[in-house]
C-alpha cells in the first residue's frame, strides 16, 4: 500500500498584476475568490486581462512557485531571477509543487486543488530579458483552482487537506 509523503510549507512573498505585461505587484495579503481567483489579478475569471485571456482557465485561479527554484536556478544557471520575476501569485517554500497534481491543499485558511503544472513560455523572457525559459522547464510552478476563498497573507502555513 502507498503512503502519502508528509509534508508543510509556507507563505514567502505574494504578488499579483492587473494586466498582461505590467510587473508583478509585491502585496502583503491577497484576498482568493473561490472559483474566480485573486481579486486585483490579471486571470481573475470574468475580469481578464492577461496574457492567456483569450483562453479563460478556471484551474489557473492561483499559481504557484517553490523558493527553492530561484534557488537552484541561481546555482546552476548562474541567473538570478527574483520572485517578483516569475510571474506566478505564491512563492512557497517546502511544498512539493510537482508532486501535487490533482491533489488539494490549504494555504492559510483557502483550499485549494492542484489542476496542472505551469508551463514555461518565451513571454518571461521578454518581460524579464533574461534568459530563463530553459531553467524553469518542469520547474515552472503550478496551477490552482480555489475551493475555498479567503484572505492568504505571507507566512501562512500550506499544508495537505
Amino acid at each position: 500500500m502507498p503512503t502519502e509523503i508528509s509534508w508543510t510549507g509556507q507563505v514567502e512573498h505574494l504578488h499579483i498584476t492587473a494586466r498582461a505585461f505590467l510587473p508583478m505587484q509585491p502585496q502583503q495579503q491577497i484576498k482568493l475568490i473561490a472559483g474566480e481567483g485573486i481579486e486585483g489579478d490579471r486571470y481573475r475569471i470574468g475580469v481578464e486581462q492577461g496574457f492567456y485571456s483569450e483562453k479563460p482557465e478556471e484551474g489557473r485561479q492561483v499559481t504557484l512557485f517553490e523558493a527553492e527554484v530561484l534557488e537552484t536556478i541561481l546555482r546552476d544557471y548562474k541567473i538570478e531571477l527574483l520572485p517578483v520575476e516569475h510571474r506566478r501569485n505564491i512563492t512557497t517554500r517546502g511544498v512539493p509543487l510537482n508532486w501535487l497534481v490533482g491533489k488539494r491543499f490549504h494555504i492559510g485558511e483557502c483550499l485549494v486543488e492542484a489542476t496542472r503544472l505551469s508551463v514555461p513560455c518565451r513571454h518571461i523572457e521578454e518581460i524579464l530579458e533574461k534568459q530563463v525559459f530553459n531553467s524553469m522547464v518542469h520547474r515552472s510552478g503550478l496551477n490552482c483552482r480555489i475551493l475555498e476563498g479567503g484572505t492568504v497573507r505571507i507566512g501562512d502555513s500550506i499544508r495537505p487537506a
